[in-house]
């Protein structure tokens, strides 16, 4: 999602800025750093006026930095107690002169009883948006602490709840909780800086001097490290491996939930057919979760129809959409028979759409003679809409089910079991980002696989793990796996990718039975990208 906004970023190499399929998207990199500036333990590669340009009356007043709050903790999980330490609190983002800029805020959990501090891995997470905060994987699948939803990921009745976790990653790896600026308490510490960090590079470069900050006030350089990121989080974390790999900051794994990294897989613009390929396995999934396909499809494992779909849209479908109004006669009666018998859909409804079905059209048409329509996040949601002769749906029913219950825990836990006082707003999805996501894209589309490429190839050792859900609408697997097929790897490093496949949606960790699947998913990983 909330991921479930889907954004974008691009290319970051060690000498020069981000770059999008050979296209120079941002200016160059600012110069090396004064001596003074390097000295500062907080200097980062944001850039505003310096100090001398300014002149000491326009010199902004210097602020104490406000202490972090420190709790002790334990929860079972993993057969065992696990005491542990909470470390929750704003980090400065400053410039090279060492001013603040902006603050961010973070949730850190470090096992009390971990062994060598330095030799234990250490996990940086987030989630996506831009503008989403962290607390869904903090709380849904990660952290110490979850929020239940029912079995299958609906909505629970109020009042909400948050329980152990006994699926935490914290057996294994200590965390760390990325709110980026314009997300949960993040803030730029003034309204006319908050735009450099509400696009591609300032998102990157700010989150990226996070981690390095957090690695040197914490003396975590020498731990195994790893990235955990979903949605537009997957962007975020593709670029950061090819950002911080040229400033020496190297990972041993990055844990990809839900992910997006080309952005011409899922953009429904005039003229790009691809996306309707690449969504046709998941319309596929969804119906036959909703029983609308012909008694041989239905009585398929979701597996087995999948793998029957991809093949027919990576060929006859790509190329029937590649036709364009050449496709005539029976040729097109063909498909268009095709197309209907996998969506679930009227032929005449196929056709009305010459064979290109948004994803908006699909969620609205599917369950129409219901009068519901289906979620974005997680396809299984059904939605109640004020009129059902229209072309999309009301709101998504997938993210009103989640919302309430993260939101109210997290106020709760923020400021009662951690200890954190503030009134400001936390920014759970949205809110934060008071001006227009500046892309840089210049009218082309971003792909952060080309900067997860050129991560991989400097450092062969980082390994990749990629979660997918079957009933996610947001970031379709397919397309997924299409951008791990067209990034030009050389074949031994496509071996240092595994995946997992889950009966769910975009936050697939709703989902009891899923969550089970995906925890033992990852900690082989984690085990597997430390090996020697």
């Amino acid at each position: 999602m909330l991921a479930a906004i889907i954004l974008f970023f691009a290319l970051l190499s060690p000498l020069q800025e981000p770059d999008v399929q050979g296209r120079r998207q941002f200016p160059p990199q600012t110069p090396t750093p004064t001596p003074q500036a390097m000295a500062s333990p907080a200097a980062s590669p944001t850039g505003s006026p310096s100090a001398q340009q300014r002149g000491p009356q326009e010199r902004p007043s210097p602020s104490p930095e406000e202490p972090p709050v420190i709790t002790k903790h334990e929860v079972r999980a993993g057969g065992k107690t696990l005491r542990y330490t909470a470390t929750v609190g704003m980090m400065p983002i400053k410039n090279r002169d060492g001013e603040p800029e902006a603050r961010i805020f973070f949730m850190a959990y470090t096992l009390d009883e971990g062994g060598n501090r330095g030799r234990r891995p250490l996990t940086f997470s987030f989630n996506g948006g831009p503008g989403s905060a962290s607390v869904w994987l903090h709380l849904g699948a990660i952290g110490p602490k979850r929020v239940p939803m029912n079995p299958d990921g609906t909505m629970p009745q109020p009042p909400y709840q948050l329980v152990d976790n006994e699926y935490t990653w914290l057996t294994q790896t200590d965390l760390v909780f990325i709110d980026p600026v314009g997300t949960g308490y993040s803030r730029a510490v003034r309204p006319d800086l908050a735009a450099k960090f509400f696009g591609l590079t300032g998102d990157i470069e700010s989150v990226g001097e996070f981690i390095r900050m957090y690695l040197t006030r914490y003396e975590r350089w020498t731990s195994p490290l790893f990235l955990a990121g979903e949605s537009y989080g997957t962007t975020r974390a593709s670029a950061l491996s090819g950002y911080l790999i040229g400033r020496g900051i190297a990972f041993n794994g990055i844990v990809l939930i839900s992910t997006i990294m080309n952005f011409e897989t899922a953009d429904f613009a005039p003229g790009n057919d691809l996306p309707y390929v690449m969504y046709l396995p998941s319309y596929a999934a969804t119906a036959w979760y909703h029983k609308k396909l012909s008694s041989d499809l239905q009585s398929k494992s979701v597996q087995q129809l999948v793998s029957e779909v991809e093949q027919w849209a990576a060929n006859d479908y790509a190329l029937v959409l590649a036709k364009g109004d050449r496709l005539t006669g029976q040729d097109r009666q063909d498909a268009i028979a095709k197309l209907a018998r996998y969506t679930g859909l009227s032929t005449q409804f196929v056709d009305n759409a010459n064979l290109r079905i948004s994803l908006n059209l699909f969620r609205k048409e599917l369950l129409r003679s219901e009068k519901r329509s289906i979620g974005r996040l997680d396809a299984r949601f059904k939605g109640f809409d004020a009129n059902y002769a229209s072309d999309s749906p009301d709101f998504d029913a997938s993210e009103a089910a989640i919302r309430p219950p993260y939101t109210s825990t997290f106020n709760n836990y923020v400021r009662g079991e951690l200890g954190y006082k503030s009134d400001l707003e936390y920014y759970i999805l949205g809110g934060g980002i008071t001006s227009p996501w500046n892309w840089g894209t210049n009218n082309g589309y971003v792909d952060t696989s080309i900067a997860l490429r050129n991560a991989l190839a400097r450092n062969p050792y980082l390994k990749i793990f990629v979660a997918m859900g079957y009933y996610d609408m947001a970031t379709p697997y397919f397309a997924v796996d299409y951008t791990l097929h067209h990034i030009s790897l050389d074949p031994m490093l496509l071996k240092n990718f595994s995946t997992g496949f889950y009966e769910a949606g975009h936050m697939m960790y709703i989902d009891e039975k899923s969550l089970a699947r995906m925890r033992a998913d990852i900690g082989k990983f984690i085990d597997e990208a430390q090996r020697r």
